[in-house]
C-alpha cells in the first residue's frame, strides 16, 4: 500500500423531490502527509451535533474541507490514514473520543507506560489519552479513524483545534 493507493468515496443524500441518491462517488483527494511518511485522507467531517444532512444536491462537501488532527468544535472527523513501514507519529493528544478500525497490516499505539499491538480486523476506542502510531512491521498499515469532539479534559497539552491548545487546568 502506499500514498497512491486510492480510497473510493460515496456520498449519499437527496434530491429535491427528497428522492435519495448518491451525491459523491469519487476518489477521496484531501490527503495530508506527515514527515514519517503517513498519510491522512479525509473522507468526512461534520461541524455540529446534530449533524446537518439536508435535503438537496447542493450540500457542501464536507469531505473537501482543510482542518486539523481534530474534528470541528461540536463535530467529527472519519479519515482513513496509511502508515508505511517503520513510520511512528509523534507522541501527541487530541480532546476527542476516537473510534479505530484497523483496515489491514499491523500497528502500535504506545501510550505514556504502555503499548498495545492491533491488527486487521482489530477496533478501538481511544478517549483522550497521550499517545503515539507506530508501524513497526515489515508491510504496509491502514486504519480508518473517526474522531468526535470531546470535553476537554485539562491535562497536558492538547492537539490544538481551531489554532488554540487546551492548557493544563490548576
Amino acid at each position: 500500500m502506499s500514498r497512491s493507493t486510492a480510497i473510493r468515496r460515496v456520498i449519499t443524500g437527496h434530491d429535491a423531490n427528497n428522492i435519495a441518491k448518491i451525491l459523491h462517488d469519487d476518489v477521496a483527494s484531501n490527503a495530508r502527509h506527515s514527515a514519517s511518511g503517513s498519510s491522512s485522507t479525509l473522507i468526512w467531517c461534520t461541524d455540529a451535533t446534530p449533524a446537518d444532512i439536508a435535503v438537496g444536491e447542493q450540500a457542501e462537501d464536507m469531505g473537501a474541507r482543510k482542518i486539523g488532527t481534530p474534528p470541528p468544535p461540536n463535530g467529527t472527523r472519519f479519515a482513513v490514514l496509511d502508515f508505511p513501514p517503520g513510520s511512528v507519529s509523534p507522541m501527541h493528544r487530541t480532546e476527542t473520543v476516537d473510534y479505530i478500525v484497523v483496515i489491514s497490516g499491523k500497528l502500535e499505539m504506545d501510550m505514556d507506560d504502555s503499548t498495545v499491538a492491533l491488527a486487521a480486523g482489530d477496533v478501538m476506542v481511544q478517549r483522550g489519552t497521550n499517545h503515539s502510531w507506530a508501524n513497526r512491521s515489515t508491510e504496509p498499515a491502514r486504519a480508518a479513524f473517526v474522531l468526535i469532539d470531546a470535553r476537554p479534559l485539562g491535562i497536558g497539552h492538547a492537539v490544538p483545534r481551531d489554532g488554540v491548545a487546551s492548557k493544563t487546568r490548576s
